[in-house]
């Protein structure tokens, strides 16, 4: 009875392990569930139809759960094939016992598949831009997946699981952004995507270890972390419609980079962006751009084509609470020294803030300062500004070279225009010679004080007609104290002090005074009144340092200087007078005499040089022209009456030259001959010569006609002239 025991338990289990190993293995083939797999995948799926072969009965031994198998089914979604290989149906047999037929879950292996197949599927997907994605946009891949289909006790479906691998996708973002070679693995469910070893290039960059996980549960949230490697040229330009804020990028001839990202994305149920974080960071290896379109080479004095920045570190957060940037590595110009920097800009809503830091060799000058830095001496600049909306505050600007510094601290503007700073530190030296040393403190009042300024380019910059002003904003009392002041000319004016009134950037009241040395003096006064007119008056002892800039007074040495005017909104006329000077080797005076075959004159002019006893200007301007209503120029040799007028493109002058005056007055005063030869009628005299110089400015040219005669506007001028006493009246 044992031994009969034992045989059939052994019998049992043979045949319970032989089951087992069959239905884990080979299965049982069956055609009764056929017709019922179909009708109850189609019962709540009716999209769904389903053909099935032979199916098998086997055994999944990790989940201890019967399934139906079958092979190479055909099935269709909306009239769509879907490639398969293989179909699993996991039943509840319980429920098939009761005659319920409850089908639990369903695993589709689906054949490896293209893009193509992919398409002719997606016609049905929704939503529709999701479609218009795969249609549009997926060019050419493959794609291996299997996909398991949970259902509910309606046999609905109730959740998926989808996982598989996308090899060899070409994707076209747009016309000219393409990614070829992409590789993925993926797994998905109604709630979560994600993406792992990501890869894949496009002609700009590529990407390699890339992750991606996707929450779509409620709101679409995207996470992702990747590396790219960037290496292209000239093809960059075509990213400006996708970085419209990164103008300069079209000026990026060629970059290569290698940066680690991480990037975050919100979006709601209607797919409209919520919220975004981006990082980075990695090191851009080489990157040139072109700076042609710049036209730095007035600020610079260099033709500069080229900057290269390379071995520079990069960290990038943008998100829209705020923007970093930062850079910090080496730069050249024009493939020249190599120079470090670093650049922090940090963006919150429309606050910027930029921070600069750079080492520089080129040649730099501020010409204010008559401070030239010389291109090989390496000079460390750095600022800090601050930026919002139309309003701009530089917390500080330090350029430092050598012993040489220049150091501005809370300089404001607003619309453009210049409002206030609190402090300018100037330090420079010039030939080894200190050249300037002072400051300037801006708080209720403008404060200048300090040992020495260099001004020996102001009267060339005052020369130059701006119509912009960027102080028109400041307001202000100021006052001026400087031992010593550098002049045009190596002169030198010392105890320069200055007490005056700004309003909108200009002058409107001053009192000043200088010592040239040697009883030499320079006093300035400005007055208004109530009419919004300003009296100007500037008296100096010396002529030079004031005229120097101005071709007109090209040769004139010694004399004293009077310039008086009355300046309006929109005009001025002023009288300029200078007494007992000398014309000496002046290029327009020898060329007039020698045309006038005046040989001694000429001669003079180029040696000891032509006494005057007194010049008056007498001229008015406007915005646009300058008229000279009349120069009138008394001599012991020589005398000269003009007028003319002058714009931004030409200067117009003409006149009568009249040498050896004294001979012209003697014969005037004889009786009857005099009135004879120099008759009253207007047009009528002698000795007079005719002339005009005319041209743009710096190329004038002269005609002379030596026969026409003295007018007797001009005698009336050398005899009014004569009445009065020599000095300034």
């Amino acid at each position: 009875m044992t031994k009969t025991i034992k045989i059939i338990f052994l019998l049992i289990t043979i045949i319970f392990f032989s089951t087992i190993i069959v239905l884990s293995t080979t299965g049982i083939k069956t055609n009764k569930f056929n017709s019922f797999i179909s009708q109850k995948i189609k019962q709540n799926n009716d999209k769904i139809e389903i053909e099935l072969k032979s199916i098998y009965f086997k055994l999944d031994i990790k989940e201890v759960s019967l399934f139906l198998e079958t092979e190479s089914p055909k099935i269709y979604y909306k009239n769509n094939l879907v490639p398969s290989s293989k179909i699993r149906v996991y039943l509840d047999f319980l429920s098939i016992i009761k005659s319920e037929g409850k089908i639990k879950k369903v695993i589709l292996n689906l054949n490896q598949f293209s893009v193509d197949q992919l398409k002719t599927i997606s016609q049905t997907f929704k939503p529709s831009n999701f479609q218009s994605f795969i249609k549009n946009k997926l060019i050419k891949g493959k794609i291996n997946s299997e996909v398991e289909l949970y259902f509910d006790m309606n046999n609905s479906l109730d959740n998926f699981i989808a996982r598989g691998t996308v090899l060899d996708l070409n994707v076209e973002i747009s016309k000219d952004l393409k990614f070829k070679d992409t590789s993925f693995n993926f797994i998905a469910d109604q709630t979560d995507l994600l993406l792992k070893n990501f890869s894949g290039k496009s002609e700009l960059f590529s990407i390699e270890e890339g992750d991606l996980k996707a929450d779509l549960s409620s709101e679409i949230k995207i996470e992702t972390n990747f590396k790219t490697n960037i290496n292209f040229n000239e093809k960059l330009k075509n990213l400006e419609k996708f970085f419209p804020y990164f103008n300069h990028l079209k000026n990026l001839s060629d970059i290569q980079a290698k940066l680690n990202n991480s990037l975050f994305l919100n979006f709601d149920k209607t797919y409209k962006l919520k919220d975004y974080d981006y990082k980075n960071n990695g090191k851009i290896i080489n990157a040139n751009f072109d700076l042609t379109k710049f036209n730095l080479d007035h600020l610079l004095k260099r033709n500069l084509k080229k900057l290269s920045i390379f071995d520079t570190d990069i960290k990038t957060t943008l998100n829209p609470k705020k923007n970093l940037l930062n850079f910090s590595g080496k730069y050249s110009l024009n493939d020249s020294k190599n120079l470090g920097f670093d650049i922090t800009n940090t963006i919150e809503k429309e606050l910027v803030n930029l921070k600069f830091n750079a080492d520089y060799d080129e040649l730099f000058e501020v010409k204010i300062l008559n401070y030239i830095k010389n291109k090989g001496d390496v000079a460390k600049i750095n600022f800090d500004l601050v930026k919002n909306k139309n309003s701009i505050k530089v917390n500080q600007v330090n350029l430092s070279e050598g012993k040489n510094s220049l150091i501005l601290k809370g300089a404001k503007f607003s619309n453009g225009k210049f409002k206030l700073f609190d402090e300018l530190v100037v330090k420079t030296y010039e030939d080894n010679k200190k050249n300037n040393d002072f400051s300037i403190i801006f708080n209720k009042g403008i404060y200048i004080k300090g040992k020495k300024f260099d001004a020996s380019n102001l009267p060339k910059l005052l020369k130059q007609q701006t119509r912009k002003n960027i102080f028109s904003e400041i307001s202000s009392d100021i006052e001026i104290d400087l031992n010593s002041i550098i002049a045009p000319v190596s002169k030198k004016l010392k105890n320069f002090k200055l007490i005056g009134r700004i309003e909108k950037g200009r002058f409107v009241k001053i009192t000043s005074k200088g010592d040239f040395g040697e009883n030499n003096f320079l006093d300035i006064t400005m007055k208004n009144d109530n009419n919004n007119k300003k009296y100007l008056e500037i008296y100096s002892d010396l002529t030079k340092p004031l005229l120097t800039e101005y071709n007109f007074f090209e040769g004139l040495t010694g004399g004293k200087l009077l310039f008086t005017s009355i300046i309006g909104e929109d005009f001025s006329s002023s009288k300029l007078k200078i007494e007992n000077f000398k014309v000496i080797d002046a290029p327009g005076m020898v060329q007039l005499l020698s045309l006038a075959d005046l040989g001694g004159l000429a001669d003079l002019a180029e040696g000891e040089g032509i006494s005057f006893d007194t010049l008056e200007i007498n001229i008015e301007k406007n915005k646009n022209n300058l008229k000279i209503n009349e120069i009138l120029a008394l001599g012991p040799s020589i005398s000269v009456l003009m007028e003319g007028y002058q714009d931004q493109n030409v200067t117009s002058l003409r006149g009568t030259l009249v040498p050896a005056k004294t001979l012209n007055t003697i014969i005037s005063k004889i009786p009857l001959i005099g009135d004879i030869i120099i008759p009253k009628e207007v047009g009528e005299g002698l000795f007079g010569i005719s002339f005009k110089m005319k041209g743009p400015h710096g190329e004038l040219k002269t005609t002379i006609n030596p026969i026409r005669t003295i007018t007797p506007r001009f005698i009336q001028k050398i005899i009014d002239k004569k009445k009065l006493p020599n000095n300034f009246n």
